[in-house]
């Protein structure tokens, strides 16, 4: 079998050429009369009728008296015979008698029937004939062509075919944008009933392109029936429905096909209310068609149409038109081998008592001994796994509650308690695990802050909405654990401005988890580590460096008892919205031991900034904070690394590396070289030289932190008001006492002040 199927903007191949050769064969006879326009059988919607068919009128009601039949056939809404009948005039039909036959017509198109539900309509429409004519020796054409481009209609696709019928026929069907066509041919012996699809048993078919309105069939002049006209006069070519078409060899041998009902076949074609979408129509709600309850809308090739919902029937372009479907009373459609119960748009099927539903139908229930026996065993094999997995997770959780007291009370927290108890208004939380979970997600990684040589560190957010830092500590020395939960209590009361607050603990897991306060603005060490292209001022940096020596001064001389933080290092230093620093990480540090026993039996900290003598002798002392401070202050001068791995040997000590340039008078080659410059070089010197005294190797040495937090706050003052420095006595009220300097030039003012007030006395 051909097909052929072009655009008709393509010029370059046979079939384009015979369209030409067969138009301009045929300009003739779409000049003739109209007489002769009918004997060619073409198919004229009349004008006036085409004018009211593209009028789009307000869907609305039948009217009462309105005829609902003609003839034999059934006219539903939304078509009618009279105008008011109609949904709109584009849906007006006519009744009329032909001979002795009362016949409904579409236009000129004999209409068959109507579906609703399917918004389908079947009509007859002309076939075109190609015969030889044995008087003149010619070929004789009747070529028929359709237009119903104003008609509510598209030809359906899925219903009809374009057939061809001839032992040497090639025929197409040409549309407004397509051409359709086959070659049919009698190669294969013919038999009554045979299919088209190969092409060569008489006849041949093809599928029709989806929104056809119009098309115009012809032939090929090429295949004819001049050499076999005594066995095959004819060719045909339709457009009808697959479903009507029955294949007779008495076709090819005869004009019975064309003769039958007078030259037509009929045609299945889709309507639609208008040609917009479903969507487009619902915009217009006086307009739009749907208009009863339980119906639906659809999009076809011709527009929109309506349909009743599933488990409905009726007429849904009528007020009320859907009604339920009653599948009770349809056994065949909706079978039901039980009792049958109808419900809007469904029904339900059950069987009655004692009976159960196996593959559609309802059946006695077998009941027997053994299957009880069975059942009962399931019954009972169910319930002891059931009752067994209980016992064992009651005995589970108790074992956990278990476990839990025994760390709480490890861990001091009965103590706890009763110091809480005998301390009113005392800030301080006991957590459960559950609580922190919860806050921190099951301590997600996504929520981890950082990590230390102590522990990882979480961000969370309580039930109240308070963020907080949990720290979840890897180990606990044994000798603390009885008394951390009192130890905790006294770290809670340590109340300062660049201190971290300790909100709270949990003492029921293994290792405590410490609870703080959050800190939004990371630690100094990201600060001056992470990105060395931002500027730190000078100013900035002292500030930072004379809040965190207040916060230790703080925990070593005020709090009672005194308390060491063991690990202090730019990490455990936190910055605050404000760039405010807060000392923090204190929590896992030690209250001050009272006498040898209490002295720590492994050295905890960080490479870098351990002291040396607490490494030799195993004994934290405050001079050892003041060891680590002094690494800080090397950090903020220098914007490097307390310990670098990867350089070279002598290299990676910053301490060490900062005690060489100092011994070698190369203290610029060390420093930051955003901050060096000659206005700095003088505090510069000063802030060396104090970090120099914090590194002393005899901790009897180093100043104290309250001391060091002394001098860096009377070079700050010195450098906020640097005119001071020409006036001795103003330089004394900032500083609080006389601008001389004593001998060891270790306890005294700054050097500076020293030269400011020699340089007065020679000026004098």
């Amino acid at each position: 079998m051909l097909t052929e199927v072009t655009k008709q903007s393509s010029s370059s191949n046979q079939v384009q050429r015979d369209i030409r050769r067969k138009y301009q064969a045929e300009t003739s006879i779409l000049c003739l009369p109209i007489m002769e326009f009918a004997r060619q059988h073409l198919l004229l919607i009349p004008a006036a009728w085409l004018l009211a068919a593209a009028a789009a009128d307000l869907p609305a009601a039948r009217s009462p008296g309105c005829a609902t039949r003609c003839g034999d056939i059934d006219v539903p809404y939304p078509f009618g015979l009279d105008p008011q009948c109609a949904i709109n005039a584009g849906f007006r039909l006519n009744c009329s008698t032909v001979g002795r036959a009362t016949k409904l017509f579409h236009g000129t198109l004999e209409v068959i029937r109507f579906s609703v539900p399917q918004g389908k309509a079947w009509l007859k429409t002309l076939m075109s004939s190609q015969c030889y004519d044995q008087a003149t020796g010619n070929m004789s054409y009747s070529n028929a062509w359709l237009n119903i481009s104003n008609l509510p209609y598209v030809l359906s696709a899925d219903d009809n075919k374009v057939i061809v019928l001839g032992c040497r026929s090639l025929a197409y069907m040409l549309s407004d944008t397509y051409i359709i066509g086959c070659l049919s041919t009698c190669d294969e012996p013919l038999r009554n009933g045979s299919s088209c699809s190969s092409g060569n048993a008489g006849c041949c078919q093809a599928d029709l392109p989806r929104g056809v309105q119009y098309y115009q069939s012809f032939f090929n002049d090429l295949y004819n029936t001049s050499e076999i006209w005594n066995k095959t006069p004819c060719n045909y070519v339709t457009v009808m429905e697959s479903a009507a078409f029955n294949f007779s060899t008495t076709y090819l041998t005869s004009t019975v096909f064309y003769d039958t009902d007078d030259s037509r076949t009929p045609v299945v074609m889709e309507w639609g209310i208008t040609k917009d979408t479903c969507q487009q129509a619902r915009i217009n709600k006086t307009a739009y068609a749907c208009v009863s309850d339980h119906s639906d809308c659809v999009d076809n090739d011709a527009g929109y149409r309506c349909r009743c919902s599933k488990g409905f029937e009726g007429n849904p372009y009528i007020v009320g038109g859907c009604t339920d479907i009653n599948e009770c009373l349809d056994n065949a459609t909706y079978p039901c081998a039980g009792i049958c119960e109808n419900t809007p748009g469904s029904f339900t099927c059950s069987c009655p008592r004692g009976k159960s539903m196996v593959n559609g139908i309802c059946v006695k229930n077998q009941r027997s001994t053994w299957m009880a026996a069975v059942v009962g065993a399931s019954v009972g094999l169910v319930a002891l796994v059931i009752g067994i997995t209980c016992a064992y997770l009651i005995r589970e959780r108790r074992k956990l509650h278990h476990i839990k007291r025994r760390y709480f009370r490890q861990h001091g927290g009965l103590l706890l308690f009763e110091e809480m108890k005998s301390q009113q208004g005392v800030a301080f939380t006991i957590f459960s695990e559950e609580e922190l979970q919860q806050a921190t997600n099951k301590f997600d990684a996504q929520q981890v802050l950082g990590h230390g040589g102590q522990g990882t560190v979480y961000k969370g957010i309580l039930k109240s909405g308070i963020e907080i830092a949990v720290k979840r500590c890897m180990t606990i020395d044994e000798q603390q654990k009885k008394e951390f939960g009192k130890e905790m209590l006294i770290l809670s009361q340590v109340n300062h401005k660049n201190i971290v607050k300790l909100l709270g603990c949990c003492l029921e897991v293994e290792v405590p988890m410490l609870v703080y306060e959050f800190i939004p603005n990371g630690t100094l060490s990201e600060l001056i580590h992470r990105n060395h292209s931002g500027h730190i001022s000078l100013d900035t940096r002292l500030r930072i460096a004379y809040e965190s020596a207040e916060a230790l001064a703080y925990l070593h001389s005020c709090a009672s008892p005194p308390i060491l933080h063991g690990d202090v290092k730019s990490t455990n230093i936190l910055l605050d919205g404000d760039y405010t620093a807060k000392v923090s990480d204190f929590g896992a540090s030690i209250l001050a031991p009272n006498d040898k026993s209490q002295f720590v039996t492994v050295v905890q900290g960080t490479c870098g900034y351990l002291d040396p003598e607490y490494m030799q002798t195993y004994e934290l002392t405050d001079k050892s904070d003041v060891y680590s401070f002094g690494v800080v202050l090397l950090e903020l001068l220098t914007r490097k690394k307390a310990f670098n791995l990867e350089g070279p040997e002598h290299d990676r000590s910053l301490s060490m590396r900062f005690l060489y340039a100092m011994k070698e008078n190369k203290l610029e080659d060390i420093l930051d070289d955003q901050i060096k410059n000659i206005e700095n070089i003088e505090y510069l010197e000063e802030i060396a030289d104090l970090a120099r005294q914090c590194l002393e190797m005899s901790g009897m040495n180093r100043p104290s932190m309250k001391e060091v937090a002394d001098k860096l706050g009377r070079l700050r003052k010195i450098m906020q008001h640097p005119w001071a420095r020409e006036n001795p006595e103003e330089l004394d009220s900032l500083l609080g006492e006389p601008s001389t300097v004593n001998s060891t030039g270790t306890t005294g003012n700054f050097s500076i002040a020293k030269k400011a007030a020699m340089g007065l006395e020679s000026g004098r």
